[in-house]
């Protein structure tokens, strides 16, 4: 059996503010505008997607699954996330490592990471 993955579900209060938050937040293209599937991707083409859908109910814990990404320059990215809107989260780190904890608009958290090590 093969599996393609296709897209990560992401539950919002706001699916379209949040949906157009990491579309910025990433430089990726709405393929789905609809209050109740805002979907984006990298390209029209190319999965996987990221799927923003409707629920009633608050974040009340640290996320079970988030995201890591690698810039070229970590500072700098981290500076351009938090201009458009991310703040920083306190998920336990000892701000010791070479990754920052930041959290979307709705209080998802997600790490920018720095170099990777030779």
């Amino acid at each position: 059996m093969v599996l393609e993955w296709e897209q990560l579900v992401v539950d919002a209060a706001d699916p379209v503010t949040l949906g157009h938050w990491w579309a910025e937040a990433l430089g990726w293209v709405v393929v789905a505008d609809a209050p109740e599937e805002y979907e984006i991707r990298a390209a029209p083409d190319r999965l996987p997607g990221l799927l923003f859908t409707p629920v009633t109910e608050a974040k009340t814990a640290k996320n079970r699954l988030h995201l890591d990404f690698r810039p070229v320059d970590r500072d700098a990215e981290v500076a351009r996330l938090l201009a458009l809107g991310a703040t920083r989260a306190d998920v336990g780190q000892t701000g010791e490592e070479p990754w920052v904890v930041l959290a979307d608009p709705e209080g998802n958290e997600f790490c920018v990471l720095g170099p990777r090590r030779a």
